[in-house]
């Protein structure tokens, strides 16, 4: 557990600084090549624009893997408790609008709306697959809370005495 969550950590450190590093010096060269004409396939994708696709895919693994664990503890404790539910609600609202607004922007031209689907892919899976999680999320919030009130109701009886009038009898 420990060990690997250290290597996992400090492997994701070093991606972080490398795509600090390699992306600026990416701007740098584009900036540089934009200087001179040079001929290519507009279709086709640069270097910057493929760091982008996969800094989105790697986002969006992460974005949605960030709510497996605690779907998973909570699942296995049968208790939300400890959770706050307005920090899933605002997220909840915020993917909400966040995909609305990229599919709202989609192009009104047919020939166009593939490209920018395509383009804004790992962006709408990370947005409205987050969001169907926290729905997963907000139904254990229902589910459990009804468990909490039973079981309180059984400690409650539990605790009382079984012969309350005994005592004055």
């Amino acid at each position: 557990g420990s060990k690997s969550l250290k290597n996992f950590c400090i492997t994701w450190i070093m991606v972080c600084i490398a795509l600090c590093v390699i992306l600026p010096c990416q701007l740098l060269l584009r900036n540089q090549d934009q200087s001179t004409v040079i001929e290519g396939n507009n279709n086709s994708l640069d270097m910057i624009e493929m760091s982008g696709f996969i800094c989105g895919y790697i986002s969006c693994v992460f974005y949605l893997g960030s709510r497996f664990p605690q779907l998973y503890k909570n699942f296995r404790r049968r208790s939300t408790e400890g959770t706050s539910y307005l920090l899933f609600a605002l997220a909840m609202m915020g993917n909400c609008t966040y995909g609305l607004s990229l599919v709202l922007k989609m192009p009104a031209a047919e020939s166009f709306r593939a490209p920018y689907f395509l383009h804004h892919l790992p962006w709408l899976i990370g947005s409205f697959g987050v969001l169907f999680l926290d729905i997963f999320m907000t139904v254990q919030f229902i589910l459990y809370r009804q468990h909490k009130e039973r079981q309180a109701g059984l400690a409650a009886l539990e605790v009382e005495p079984l012969l309350v009038n005994e005592a004055t009898a």
